[in-house]
C-alpha cells in the first residue's frame, strides 16, 4: 500500500532483515523524517543520527541487538538504533524526566550494551566484551560504531594497540563524515577499495588460498603473495595505518549504501579477527539545513522544521566568557585558548576568528589539553584551558601531576559545572568542586553572573599564581547580576535565624528562599561564596555565632563538597549549632530532565531550602519537648 509506512509496522529490529532493499531506502527516508519532526520539538542531537541511518539499519541487518553486543561512540548517535529496538513511541519524552534518554543506556533496554556519553570508549570496551566471550566459551558478535572524531582521543589508540595484537574477532565501523583517515586517498586507492568489497572477493580469495596451499612450496608463494599485497596496500590504501595495528581494513565505502554495508559486516563477521570497516557519510544528511550547517545541529533546541534552527544571540555564561576572553586579549597577546573539540560549547567561536594562532583545539583529548596548557604557561604565556566539567574529569591526573605539582600558571575555565539537565547522568558537572579542592595550590572562583565571571577570569589570569579555575553553570545568570568577586564571602542579606551559604548560581535560589522564610517568621542571613579555593570561613563563622544554624546548598556530589568542608571547619572551632543541614545533589547520578526539575528533585531550589530549613526547625522543637 502506498500509504504503508514502514516504520509502523509490528516487529521491529527482527522486522529488518526480512525487508527488501527498496523498503529499506524508504525506512531510511522515514527515519530521517520522524528524527527532523521528533527533534524538533523535544531538542536533542541531530545531524550526528541523519547520518548513521543506514549504517544502523544495516547492523540491524547482520546481527541481533538482544543477543550481540553494538556499542556506540559517542553514544548521541544511537537515536536511529533507539528508534529500531522498540522505542519510538518513547522519543516524544526524548532527554526529558522519567523519559528516553539521549544516550545508551542497559537500564533502559537490554539493546543498548553499555552506556556511552563520553567518546573514544568504544573499542575498549568491546576488547573488554570480546575477552569476557573467549573467557567465558559464549558466541557472540561485537560491533562498535566510531565516530571520526572519537579518533582525536588517545584512548582509542590504547585500545586498539590492544585489540589489534589480541586478535579477538569484534568490528569497528568508523564513520567518517568529516575528516580524511590518510593524506592522498587516491584514485589507486579508491579503486582497490571498490576491488575489495565487491561480491565475489572474499569466496575467490579463499579458494586461490586453499588452491595455492595445495601446491609444492604453496606455503612459500602465499607469504611472497601477502608481501606483494601489503606493500602496494601501504603505498595506496588509507588503510595500513590500521593494519598495521593488527586490524583488517575494509573500504573506505558508501555509509549510505545498505547493500554494501550489509555485505561487508556479513564478511566481517566470517573473518573472525579484529576488523575495522572505513564508512563515508555526510553528517546531517536528508535535511538541506543540517547538511550546510551540520555543526549548528549537532545538540539542537526546539525548532521550527520549515527555516531550521536560528542560533542564540541570547547571553550566556559561555558567551560571558568568550567575550571576556576576546577584550583581555586585545592587549595581551600572551594570552592563550584551549579547548578539546568544544570550540562553539566553551564560547571560543569569536577568539578563534580574531586570534587564529593563539586558539588550540586539540580535539578530544581533555588529558593532551591540559598538559599542553601546562606547557604553554611553563614558556611564560598565559593559557587558558577550557573545558566542560564533566570531560575535565579525564584530566584529573594532568591537573595533578602536570600542573599543580610545578605550581604551574594555568587557568581553566570549567564550563557546565553543576547540574546540566537533558543530557543526564552522563554530562551532569557535580564532581568537579571535590575534584578542584583536592588539588594542592589550586585557586577555585564561583562566579554567580555575567559580571562576576568577567572579573574573576581577570583575576585568574593576573592575580593569582599557580593553577586557578573559573567553574560557571550552563545557561543564563539569574536575578543576581551584581559583582562581589573582590571578597572571598559576602553577606547578600543580613538575618539572625539562621545562616544559608551558597555559591555561583544556586544564589538565587538561596536568596528566593530567605525571602520566603521571612513568611514564617524567619530571618536568614544568606552568604554567597565567591572564592572557594583558598576558603575563608571568617564571615559565615562569625554569622554562625549569631544564628546557630548553618544550611549549605550547592550543585554538587556530597563529597568534598563546601557543605563537607565547612562542617569540619564548624567542628575544630567548637561552635556548637542548633542544626546543620546540608543540601546538595546527594550520592547519586541525576537522570535527564530540565535544569528545574534536577534541582527539585535534588531539593536545591528554593521549594527544597525552605522545606529543609522548617524541617530542621521542627527537629529541634521536637528535641525540646
Amino acid at each position: 500500500m502506498a500509504d504503508d509506512i514502514i516504520l509502523n509496522r509490528p516487529g521491529f529490529p527482527d522486522l529488518i532483515p526480512t525487508l527488501s532493499l527498496k523498503e529499506l531506502r524508504q525506512l531510511s527516508f522515514e527515519i530521517r523524517e520522524f528524527l527532523i519532526e521528533s527533534v524538533s520539538k523535544t531538542g536533542g542531537h541531530l545531524a550526528s543520527n541523519l547520518g548513521v541511518v543506514e549504517i544502523t539499519l544495516a547492523i540491524h541487518r547482520v546481527f541481533k541487538s538482544d543477543h550481540d553486543r553494538i556499542i556506540f561512540d559517542v553514544g548521541h548517535q544511537s537515536y536511529v538504533h533507539k528508534l529500531l529496538t522498540g522505542r519510538k513511541d518513547q522519543f516524544l519524552n526524548l532527554r526529558s524526566k522519567d523519559g528516553l534518554s539521549g544516550f545508551p543506556k542497559p537500564s533502559e533496554s537490554p539493546h543498548d550494551a553499555f552506556v556511552s556519553g563520553h567518546a573514544s570508549t568504544s573499542v575498549s570496551v568491546a576488547l573488554g566484551m570480546a575477552r569476557a566471550r573467549t573467557l567465558q566459551n559464549e558466541d557472540y558478535s561485537i560491533v562498535a560504531v566510531l565516530g571520526d572524531g572519537a579518533l582525536t582521543g588517545g584512548m582509542v589508540y590504547e585500545a586498539m594497540n590492544d585489540a589489534g595484537q589480541s586478535k579477538e574477532p569484534l568490528i569497528i565501523i568508523l564513520n567518517d563524515n568529516e575528516m580524511s583517515i590518510a593524506k592522498n586517498v587516491g584514485s589507486i586507492s579508491k579503486a582497490l577499495a571498490r576491488l575489495r568489497i565487491k561480491p565475489h572477493y572474499f569466496k575467490l580469495k579463499r579458494i586461490l588460498t586453499a588452491m595455492t596451499l595445495k601446491l609444492p612450496f604453496g606455503e612459500k608463494i602465499m607469504r611472497l603473495m601477502r608481501l606483494i599485497k601489503n606493500s602496494v596496500k601501504n603505498a595506496f590504501l588509507s588503510g595500513s595505518f590500521f593494519e598495521h595495528m593488527g586490524f583488517v581494513y575494509l573500504g573506505p565505502v558508501d555509509g549510505h549504501d545498505i547493500d554494501s554495508l550489509t555485505y561487508l559486516l556479513k564478511h566481517a563477521k566470517e573473518i573472525r579477527k579484529p576488523v575495522i570497516i572505513h564508512a563515508l557519510t555526510q553528517k546531517g544528511k536528508g535535511y538541506s539545513f543540517s547538511e550546510e550547517h551540520p555543526e549548528w545541529y549537532h545538540g539542537v533546541s526546539k525548532f521550527d522544521t520549515s527555516c531550521g534552527v536560528v542560533p542564540s544571540k541570547k547571553a550566556t555564561f559561555s558567551s560571558a566568557f568568550g567575550e571576556t576572553l576576546c577584550a583581555l586579549s586585545e592587549s595581551d597577546d600572551k594570552i592563550c585558548a584551549v579547548t578539546a573539540a568544544m570550540q562553539d560549547g566553551t564560547g571560543l567561536n569569536t577568539f578563534a576568528k580574531k586570534f587564529p594562532k593563539r586558539f588550540f583545539d586539540v580535539g578530544i583529548a581533555e588529558e593532551h589539553a591540559v598538559t599542553m596548557a601546562a606547557a604553554l604557561a611553563k614558556q611564560g604565556l598565559r593559557p587558558v584551558c577550557a573545558l566542560y566539567s564533566t570531560f575535565l574529569q579525564r584530566a584529573f591526573d594532568q591537573m595533578i601531576h602536570d600542573t599543580a605539582i610545578d605550581h604551574i600558571h594555568t587557568v581553566f575555565a570549567v564550563d557546565r559545572a553543576g547540574i546540566v539537565g537533558e543530557d543526564g547522568e552522563t554530562h551532569n558537572g557535580v564532581f568537579d568542586t571535590g575534584m578542584l579542592f583536592l588539588v594542592p595550590g589550586m585557586t577555585v572562583y564561583s562566579p554567580s553572573s555575567y559580571r562576576e565571571l568577567s572579573s574573576m577570569l581577570r583575576a585568574a589570569l593576573y592575580q593569582t599564581n599557580g593553577p586557578a579555575a573559573v567553574r560557571y553553570p550552563r545557561g543564563c545568570e539569574g536575578q543576581f547580576k551584581g559583582d562581589c568577586s573582590g571578597e572571598a564571602a559576602t553577606v547578600l542579606r543580613a538575618g539572625k535565624d539562621a545562616t544559608i551559604v551558597s555559591y555561583g548560581i544556586l544564589i538565587n535560589e538561596a536568596c528566593s528562599a530567605a525571602d520566603r522564610l521571612r513568611r514564617h517568621n524567619v530571618d536568614a542571613e544568606v552568604i554567597k561564596i565567591n572564592r572557594l579555593s583558598p576558603f575563608d570561613p571568617a564571615k559565615i563563622l562569625r554569622s554562625l555565632n549569631k544564628t546557630g544554624r548553618l544550611l549549605v546548598v550547592e550543585d554538587c556530589v556530597p563529597a568534598g563538597s563546601v557543605g563537607e568542608m565547612l562542617s569540619a571547619i564548624v567542628l575544630e572551632s567548637g561552635l556548637l549549632l542548633k542544626s546543620v543541614t546540608l543540601l546538595n545533589t546527594g550520592n547519586r547520578f541525576i537522570k535527564q530532565s530540565s535544569i528545574p526539575e534536577a534541582r527539585a528533585y535534588c531539593a536545591i531550589d528554593s521549594d527544597g531550602i525552605v522545606n529543609a530549613y522548617l524541617e530542621a526547625l521542627s527537629g529541634e522543637c521536637k528535641k525540646k519537648a
